[in-house]
């Protein structure tokens, strides 16, 4: 198995609700900004500076509320904020330039290097909206 292939991704409430197999031995690795007290009860680690910056975290929050006031879904709000606010763009340089996120990444690469299986925790539900777990998966799979 390589490197790569240790390396998934959920969100907590399918973890919550049995609705994903994760193997017994992989690591529940959290990567939110801002865990609350049952996403923590719900992973074995977190690594905040994984979750997006503040201030992109911030700003696409509010302009999605503005899009849901606008009368869009939550799902179309979602995906039209993180459009809007280039989030994709921005946290693959926070991913790039950020020492903390760079010393985090250093840290997984390693862990998956040394053959530990890793599935990365956040909130959303990437079957409706875009999501940093996945663009972080595709960033560390880049480093294997």
């Amino acid at each position: 198995m390589s490197s790569s292939d240790r390396l998934e991704d959920t969100y907590v409430a399918a973890l919550q609700h049995d609705l994903v197999d994760v193997p017994s031995e992989a690591t529940l690795v959290g990567v939110v900004r801002r865990p609350t007290g049952w996403f923590r009860t719900t992973v074995d680690e977190n690594y905040p500076a994984l979750g997006p910056p503040e201030n992109l975290l911030d700003e696409f929050k509010q302009r999605h509320e503005d899009f849901k006031m606008q009368g869009m879904c939550d799902e179309g709000a979602h995906n039209a904020a993180w459009d809007e606010v280039k989030f994709e763009e921005r946290y693959r340089s926070y991913l790039t330039d950020g020492a903390e996120a760079q010393e985090a990444v250093a840290e997984l690469t390693d862990r998956l290097q040394d053959g530990e299986q890793l599935v990365f925790v956040c909130f959303e539900n990437t079957d409706q909206k875009r999501c940093h777990r996945t663009l972080l998966k595709e960033h560390l799979a880049a480093q294997l």
